[in-house]
Parts: structure tokens; sequence; C-alpha cells
């Protein structure tokens, strides 16, 4: 068929593919040093600059060793682990930390977040360098360290299980290449305040909390709680049970900034700047700049960074006047973050994120392009004699059957990440997340403009704008309800054993890689297999109940 989803290239898969297989075999092995493994791929990649062109077949197979033996070094040079602490108990110990990421808290004397070891006591000095978590308490008088501050603490120190439980916050730390857990501890003292930079971003998170909470916090508090959850990323906003039903209907997702919260910003993003007719370069910029203060001003959460790497990359083609490929954007964004924090590969967020994202351009679009190709109201009659009710029904069909085909897609592969990350299957998500993504989009709109509204100092615009968005939040929350509610909506579900849930995902996308490079032809069995993959592996793979 003839359609504008298929045939886009992006060579940089057989780098990104083999670099995260190599990722995965360092993670369930301890093989080879990093100096030899990255020599191993130097002399791979010369090899494969020696025989481009003449033998293709050595060529890829030289680039895909390349790709396993970067991986492979990468993993190690990002976790280094003393196998000595393995063997430790848990000792008191006094740190100087640089504060890397801050976890919000419902406490207002505790803090929490990951950090990197930068000085120790003198029996402690291996540690210069490690990631850990810590977990303290302060002084009601102290100011809470911000990121890239530098503090003194101490406390309980504990390595992490070399192979820890899965699905557990030491899964989620080991995931993300921390090794050490400091809990039960005090901070001392601030050695080195945060950067003037993040102490603006600070203060402008403060701002933002202000902001959307004007008009509408004092009468309707858990409405606020949900925007500024889905505009600020703050979970611990929502109200008790509220995480749970959005879980159980499949659309925690809306909470986690990511491709959904930075496109719709983007798009309106570019719409202002267009209505402010400002030169397309200066409308580039301008756009990137704004996106990146809103990434970071919002704590930098991994998601937010590979979204906006993917919305930058689209927006470079465009600025460049490149051809438009979403599937290399995609496939760039995975290997620029999957360089700089490989740790990412084994995130719960990462492979959601860019799991679904990779299901809604191999499958999704193809999909609803031979669908709407396919829809056909009024065939005998010209167009031009349509009357407005013909318009009505042709447009309304093609919506739904365009989100249906995108939802479908998405389906294939929430089903298996929501029983391989919080144990639940979701038969109501579809449905979930068609009544509720395009809600969300609003809310996500409105709260910007509550936020641009704030932050130029019109007071009662932001208000208008949240209490606007607090009449979606309520029909989204009463929707939610209703939906957790359904029989059969959700289940509790596990995997019959632990390599099954990484396996059928990585089964699922290899058959969608390959069905679409065979342009979803009857033989590569048409648009079955992923579904015949999800089916398979509910049946045979997963515990229910």
């Amino acid at each position: 068929m003839t359609s504008r989803s298929l045939g886009h290239r992006a060579p940089l898969l057989w780098l990104v593919l083999p670099y995260a297989l190599g990722l995965t075999i360092a993670h369930v092995t301890d093989w080879g040093s990093p100096i030899a493994l990255l020599g191993s791929a130097a002399l791979s990649t010369v090899f494969a600059i020696a025989t481009a062109g003449r033998r293709p077949r050595w060529w890829m197979t030289a680039m895909v060793i390349t790709g396993a033996l970067a991986g492979i070094a990468s993993y190690h040079l990002h976790r280094p682990q003393l196998r000595v602490w393995q063997e430790l108990p848990p000792r008191e110990a006094r740190l100087t930390l640089r504060v890397d990421r801050m976890f919000p808290s419902a406490y207002a004397l505790r803090v929490s977040g990951l950090a990197t070891v930068i000085d120790a006591d003198a029996h402690l000095r291996e540690l210069t360098g490690q990631r850990i978590y810590f977990g303290v308490r302060h002084q009601p008088e102290a100011i809470p360290p911000e990121r890239s501050a530098q503090i003194r603490v101490i406390g309980v120190l504990a390595a992490l299980p070399a192979e820890p439980e899965v699905n557990t916050f030491d899964d989620y730390l080991a995931g993300a290449g921390i090794n050490f857990r400091l809990t039960r501890g005090q901070l001392l003292t601030t050695a080195q305040p945060a950067s003037a930079y993040r102490q603006f971003c600070a203060r402008t998170l403060a701002r933002f909390n202000a902001i959307l909470g004007q008009g509408l916090e004092t009468k309707r508090p858990e409405l606020t709680g949900v925007m500024r959850a889905m505009l600020l990323g703050q979970k611990h906003a929502l109200a008790e049970g509220q995480s749970e039903l959005f879980r159980q209907s499949g659309t925690m997702h809306l909470f986690a900034i990511s491709g959904l919260h930075i496109g719709v910003i983007a798009i309106g993003v570019h719409a202002l700047l267009t209505l402010l007719r400002l030169p397309r370069s200066v409308k580039y910029v301008t756009s990137l700049t704004l996106l990146w203060l809103y990434v970071d001003v919002t704590g930098t959460m991994p998601s937010a960074v590979r979204a906006f790497i993917m919305v930058a990359a689209l927006q470079t083609a465009f600025m460049f006047r490149w051809p438009g490929n979403p599937l290399a954007a995609l496939a760039a964004a995975a290997g620029v973050v999957l360089l700089f924090a490989p740790m990412q590969w084994f995130s719960a967020s990462f492979q959601m994120s860019y799991g679904i994202v990779a299901a809604l351009l191999l499958l999704g679009l193809p999909l609803a392009e031979i669908w709407l190709q396919k829809w056909q109201p009024f065939a005998s009659l010209p167009k031009v004699t349509w009357r407005w009710h013909h318009q009505l029904i042709d447009g309304a069909g093609r919506a739904v059957l365009g989100t249906v085909a995108i939802g479908v897609a998405s389906i294939t592969v929430s089903a298996l990440t929501g029983i391989l990350f919080f144990q639940l299957f979701t038969p109501v998500a579809l449905l979930a997340n068609l009544l509720l993504i395009p809600a969300a989009s609003f809310v996500i709109l409105g709260g910007v403009a509550s936020l641009l509204c704030g932050l130029a100092g019109f007071s009662l615009g932001s208000a208008l704008c949240n209490h606007a968005t607090g009449m979606v939040l309520w029909v989204m929350d009463w929707l939610v309800r209703w939906l957790a509610e359904l029989p059969g909506g959700h289940w509790p579900a596990t995997f019959a054993a632990p390599w099954v849930g990484p396996a059928a995902l990585a089964g699922l996308l290899g058959v969608m890689l390959a069905a679409y490079g065979e342009g979803w032809s009857r033989r590569t069995g048409s648009w079955w297999p992923p579904f015949i993959v999800v089916a398979l592996t509910l049946i045979f793979g997963v515990k229910f109940g």
C-alpha cells in the first residue's frame, strides 16, 4: 500500500540495538574489563570501515559487534561495583555528596535523592565517585538542598544487592546505576550551596506551584493536586487513593512528564510564536529554550529529557528542511540517552515510553492510514456535493478510526509493561486512554496558559485557566473512578518467570520492526503478528489473580 508512515529508515538502529543488547548482557553477567572491551570495539570499528561498501554483510556484522561490546563496556563504566562491599554489613559513614537529583517528599524535615560521593573519611575513600541514594533528616532552620549542592551527611551505609528483587525500590536504584543506600541519616551541613541556575529553577518551580493553585486550591485541593501532578510531575500531590485509581485504569503514565506533555507543550509554544510572527530561526531557538527550561525546572526527569531530545530532533529537521523521519528521530533520541545515561535502559519509564512510541510509529500510524483509506462513507457522492452532515460523519469517523488505531498499537505494549512493572493487567486501559488522553492534552494546555498568565502578572487569567482546567479534571476524576469499578477492568497479574516479561516485550518490538520493514505485507502475517505475540504471552506466560 502507499503510505506516508512506511518506508522510513533509521540506520542508527544498527548501533543502538546492539548497544542495548550489550547493556543487557553486562547486567546479567560479569564478563570482561572495560578497557579490553573498548579496545575490541575499536578493532571491530576499523574492520567495519575497511569492509564498508565492499562486503555489506561483514560490515553489518562488525557494526553489530562494535555496538554490543561498547554496551558491555559502558555498563561497567557507569556502574563500577565494589564487589567486596557485597560481603560487608551496613555501617555508619560520614560522606560529602553532590546532589544530582531530588525526590519529592511529603515530610517537611526529610529529604532524599540521588547523589555522587565526592569525599569520605579516610577508611571509605574507595567510595569516592560512587553514586548513591540518600535519605536524611535536617534541622527545622536548615534550608533543604537543591541539585548541584554539596552536603555533608552521616547515616547508615549499605551496598545494594548484586541482584535486587524485581520491581522493588532497590531494583529501580540498580537500574539507575546506584550501588549504595545511605538511610537513617542526618544532614550535618551544606558544604557548598546549589548553583545560581539551580536556585533559579527551584524558585521557578515554587512559583509554578503557587500559580497552579490560584483560585482553585482552597475550593478543590484534590483537583489542584492532580493538575500539579500532571503539569509538574509531582505524583505525591495526588490525594490518597487517586494513584491507585489511575494505575487500575492504566493511565498512570499521564503523570510522568513524557512525550505527551512535551509534544502538547511544543505544539502550543509553536502556535504562540507563530502568532507573534517571529522569524523561523528565532522561533526555533526560543521554542527549544522554553521547552528545556520546562524540563529542567520540573526536575529533569529522564522521561522528559528523552521526549525533549526527540522533539528537538524533529524541530531541527523542520528548521533545516531535512526530510521528516520520526523513526530516525526516535532512534537518535534513544542513542543519545543511552550514550550518556546507559542505566536508563533498565528503567520502567524508558521501556514504557520508548516501547509505546515505537509501537505508535511502527504499527499505529500505518494501521490508521489503511483504515482511513477504507473509510468511504459516501463513496457514491462527489465531495463537492457533500452537505454539513456528510462532512460531520466523515470527520467523526476519521477521528475515531485514527484514535482507535493509535490506542490499539499502544495497548499491545502497555498490556505487557503493565504486568511487568505494576503487576496489573488492565483491559480497560484502551477505553480509558481513548477518553482521557484528549482530556489530559486540554489540561496540559490549560495549565501552560495558567503559568504564562501567572508569570506575566495576570493573576485573574491564571485563576480562569485553573477553573476551566479544574472542570475537565473533575470529569477525568469521575471517569477514572467509573472505569476502575468496571467488572474485569483490571486484574492482578505476574509473569510466570522473571525473564518472560522482558523477553516478550523484546519479541513484540522485534516482530513490529520486522513487519514494518516488509510493509506489513501478507507474507509476514499482515497486521496479526504483534497481537499473536501478546495473546500467547498472556495465555502461557502470565499468572492471573
